[in-house]
């Protein structure tokens, strides 16, 4: 691969293929349709989160380093991986993305959007490529006690993919306290509601970036979605974010 590649090695692919058809698809679809989430059970082994975790100090696979208090956009940091991606993530990047896609056409046919993503996350890329798009968005996410994530959205330009998936890479209750998973829904014309999302190392959680359809009396009607992460009470917490969509 050549340092701009955004395809995995075939090994890799085919070992993120096998891992990811295992679950139902159905039953998360079903999830992310009633609740905006839905969460993937032990999607990365404890040797494989620690390894993943460890990437975290070496310079070399990364194009950013952000600190979020700078930014206001809460207390600890990340950095962002530049490509080629390492192959595990790459490839459960591209394996992912179908199933996902699927749900996220759902979405936009019901919202009354013209957007169709395409069943392959390469000509995904290409979109957003054509539109200016080119920087990875994948990050690896490092907490100490007393950091958190203020609730946001990770748009990154006017192309998005409307669903994203964290991974946890640190066991709760041993490697950290507190840092919980919360995703709130801002309603029309009600009040928010929140999602604490519960996981274990190596769960993923797949969830809605922006908007989500919701089935109303009328119609279905859009609502609007924030993550973070809660204050982290002790320890240290790691998380893996696969954005499918790439950045200017």
């Amino acid at each position: 691969m050549n340092a701009y590649s955004t395809t995995p090695p075939v090994s890799a692919a085919l070992s993120a293929e096998a891992r990811v058809a295992r679950y139902e698809w159905n039953q998360l679809g079903e999830g992310l349709n009633g609740f905006g989430c839905a969460v993937l059970e032990k999607l990365l082994s404890p040797e494989e989160c620690r390894q993943i975790a460890g990437l975290y100090q070496e310079e070399k696979h990364f194009r950013s380093h952000i600190h979020m208090a700078r930014h206001g956009f809460g207390k600890g940091e990340y950095r962002y991986f530049k490509y080629p991606l390492p192959d595990l993530i790459g490839a459960l990047r591209t394996a992912l993305y179908p199933r996902l896609a699927d749900v996220a056409n759902v979405w936009s046919e019901r919202m009354g959007m013209a957007e169709r993503y395409p069943a392959e996350h390469a000509t995904f890329l290409k979109h957003c490529r054509d539109a200016g798009q080119i920087r990875p968005t994948p990050l690896l996410l490092q907490y100490v006690p007393g950091d958190f994530n203020c609730l946001h959205q990770d748009l990154y330009g006017d192309f998005a993919f409307p669903i994203q998936v964290a991974i946890l890479l640190s066991e709760p209750g041993e490697d950290f306290t507190g840092g919980e998973f919360v995703l709130t829904e801002q309603r029309p014309r009600m009040q928010s509601r929140a999602e604490v999302v519960p996981l274990r190392q190596g769960d993923a959680v797949a969830f809605a970036v922006h908007n989500r359809p919701v089935q109303g009396g009328r119609g279905n009607y859009r609502v609007n979605l924030r993550h973070g992460v809660s204050r982290i009470r002790s320890g240290m917490r790691h998380t893996i974010g696969i954005i499918f969509h790439d950045a200017r």
